[in-house]
């Protein structure tokens, strides 16, 4: 007995269908294994490292000293230190550039690092550089020995502060100040000024200051 058309239809309807779920196998597997064969592992890369800024300098020299100073410090050969009536301590001063302060309560007008000497002195200490009554501490700092004194004072928001390292028993006696001139923070509208960078400033100044080499005299 032949079987009937409707039944032939249904064989052939499951048929197709069998065969279209094994394609459609078929093709996701393939392409689920093209995809895992294309990926390769990524390779970490090593960070690069940082390197230091390098900062352009400059050489001051006299006959009696030398030191490296950056090259945007600028530099005023007239000046004297004028805290005492009537006696100025000649020197040469490095002022920080604008840049620096910019932004800051910091003031670039005459924030700075000064060389003075006092040949006349018969004992090279740090507190003779200095008017108010203050005590001068010893320093031994890379084999070079200091006196160091401090002062600071305040006037009309504006703060000053003054770190003074004598060179004991150089001859003339000569000293490094420090000049520090900035405005009170509270004074200014929160968000509009920000705190100076003082680390870095102080690193900026001990840099210098390093730096000098003394020329021995001429006998």
């Amino acid at each position: 007995m032949e079987p009937s058309t409707g039944g032939q239809k249904r064989n052939l309807i499951n048929f197709g269908i069998g065969i279209g779920i094994v394609v459609v196998v078929a093709l996701t597997a393939g392409l689920y294994f093209s995809s895992q064969s294309m990926q390769k592992p990524v390779e970490a890369s090593e960070p690069t490292p940082t390197q230091p800024q390098q900062v352009a300098t400059s050489t001051y020299a006299t006959t009696t000293f030398s030191l490296v100073y950056p090259a945007d410090f600028t530099v005023n050969d007239a000046y004297a230190y004028d805290q005492f009536a009537k006696k100025p301590i000649a020197g040469v001063k490095f002022v920080i550039p604008t840049q620096m302060a910019t932004g800051t309560n910091l003031s670039a007008h005459d924030t700075g690092i000064s060389i003075e000497q006092l040949p006349r002195a018969k004992k090279c200490t740090a507190d003779i550089y200095i008017p108010a009554d203050v005590k001068a501490q010893a320093l031994q700092e890379g084999g070079v020995a200091y006196s160091v004194a401090t002062t600071s004072g305040a006037a009309a928001g504006n703060v000053y502060e003054e770190q003074v390292y004598a060179l004991s028993g150089s001859q003339p006696c000569t000293a490094i100040r420090y000049f520090i001139h900035s405005t009170q923070i509270g004074n200014y509208p929160p968000g509009t000024v920000r705190e100076f960078d003082r680390a870095a400033l102080i690193e900026a100044f001990d840099t210098i200051r390093r730096s000098i080499v003394f020329v021995p005299p001429q006998q």
